[in-house]
């Protein structure tokens, strides 16, 4: 597995795409900074962008690279190697190399503008640690979306789909369900929501975080009553975790019984 991993590690780090996707970052982020030096704004500019780009990203690199990579994975298979092995090192692999390049390309503009001696350090790392998690989250989405159809069109519009219910159609059915039922006491229900939500529990996590929960109203200060508890953080890292073991596990069973 780990020898797997460095080879999808090393061969990914030289390839175009994931030098483009550094390149966005380090290009926009430096772009934020000449536009403003308050770190905080900046903070919250990227939040906005990163919650949006890196699951879409990460979705589709994750799709490509499985689909590009077919008849590697099917010689791998030949050989006297775990299936488990296989696609955990090229997951680990795929994700982590995604991972460094969003680490280096958000974090080395932070670095160079003085965040760590800012108020908004801690920020700065939940930040980059949200879009970390929501990375792996959302690369073994795709790995499994790839796993479970042959078809690489099909593969590709249900990772769009995928990616359009968390980042957009979730959130305008979450309101549409508060606006509906405002009579009724809904604190319960839009934790619970949140939480089958790994975008907008790390769009809230960061919210609260950087002191602009109000922005979010009667919902916000029901977050920050339970999320903002030492309990609530470890509740939420926990269900962000789960998020992406909950994938790994249904890729291990599909790549377990998958006839190549």
């Amino acid at each position: 597995m780990i020898k797997i991993l460095k080879y999808t590690l090393f061969d990914l780090l030289r390839s175009r795409s994931l030098l483009f996707y550094l390149a966005f970052y380090l290009a926009f982020t430096f772009g934020l900074f000449g536009l403003s030096a308050d770190i905080q704004k900046v903070l919250i500019s990227m939040m906005n962008v990163m919650l949006i780009l890196v699951p879409l990203i990460s979705t589709m690199l994750g799709v490509m690279y499985y689909y590009n990579s077919r008849e590697f994975t099917e010689l791998l298979l030949a050989q006297p190697i775990r299936r488990r092995d296989i696609f955990l090192g090229q997951f680990m692999g795929l994700s982590g190399s995604m991972a460094m390049a969003l680490v280096v390309g958000v974090g080395l503009p932070f670095v160079w503008f003085g965040v760590g001696t800012s108020p908004f350090f801690v920020q700065f790392l939940i930040l980059l640690g949200s879009g970390v998690v929501l990375t792996f989250i959302f690369c073994a989405l795709a790995f499994f979306i790839a796993l479970r159809n042959e078809d690489r069109i099909r593969g590709f519009g249900l990772a769009i789909l995928v990616w359009l219910v968390f980042a957009i159609v979730y959130d305008g059915v979450f309101l549409l369900a508060l606006a509906l039922w405002s009579d009724y006491p809904l604190e319960k229900f839009a934790l619970a929501t949140s939480l089958l939500n790994p975008i907008d529990l790390s769009r809230i996590l960061i919210m609260l975080q950087l002191d602009i929960a109000a922005l979010m109203g009667f919902t916000g200060a029901v977050f920050k009553k339970f999320l903002g508890t030492a309990l609530g953080s470890a509740v939420a890292v926990g269900v962000l975790v789960l998020w992406v073991l909950g994938p790994l596990a249904a890729i291990h069973a599909v790549a377990a019984r998958k006839d190549f």
